[in-house]
C-alpha cells in the first residue's frame, strides 16, 4: 500500500504555497524555481518532492531537464474541500447584495 502525505499539511507551508503559485503560470526546472527564493536549491528541492509525494505537482523529462508543473487531478482533493465554503460565501454575499439594493432604493 503506498502512503502518501497529507495534502493540507503540504499546502500549509508557505514557500510551498509559492511554488504552486510560480508553476501555476508555466512548467519550471528546480534551479528557474530556486532563484525566486532566498533558500538553497536543496531546501527548494525538498519543498518539491514533498509537492510531488502529495500529486500536487507532477515532472516531465525533457532531454536532460526535469520539468515541475501543477497536476490538475491533485488539486482536486484541495477544490472539493474548498467548493461548499466557496458556495456557503457566494450565498451570503448575494444576500447582502439584494439587502443593499433593496435598501437603496427605499432611499
Amino acid at each position: 500500500m503506498k502512503l502518501r502525505r497529507d495534502v493540507f499539511q503540504a499546502i500549509a507551508d508557505p514557500t510551498r504555497r509559492a511554488i504552486i503559485s510560480l508553476l501555476a503560470i508555466n512548467a519550471m526546472t528546480p534551479t528557474a524555481i530556486a532563484e525566486n527564493f532566498d533558500y538553497s536549491r536543496q531546501t527548494i528541492s525538498k519543498h518539491i518532492q514533498i509537492l510531488t509525494e502529495c500529486e500536487i505537482l507532477e515532472q516531465e523529462q525533457k532531454g536532460r531537464e526535469i520539468y515541475y508543473q501543477l497536476n490538475p487531478h491533485g488539486m482536486r482533493e484541495i477544490a472539493e474541500f474548498i467548493e461548499p465554503f466557496r458556495k456557503h460565501w457566494d450565498d451570503q454575499f448575494n444576500k447582502l447584495e439584494q439587502v443593499m439594493k433593496s435598501h437603496q432604493s427605499k432611499q
